[in-house]
């Protein structure tokens, strides 16, 4: 499948939590970086994702915001 998003990486599933309609994915990516997303239940199932599994990340950001610390 080819796709527009050029951030792309290699991820591991930490966690899942599973509500009524959506589910959170949390993972791990390299450095040891956190990442997280939300998906539906039926999306997740389909999926089959739970935790120590592999995934493909892919990141297309329509905005970033920045702020001054």
């Amino acid at each position: 499948m080819k796709i527009g998003a050029r951030n792309q990486l290699v991820g591991t599933v930490t966690e899942v939590k599973k509500g009524s309609v959506m589910a959170h994915v949390k993972l791990t990516i390299p450095a040891g970086s956190k990442m997280a997303s939300v998906m539906t239940v039926d999306s997740l199932e389909e999926l089959g994702l739970k935790p120590g599994d592999e995934v493909e990340v892919v990141v297309k950001a329509v905005s970033v915001l920045l702020m001054k610390r």
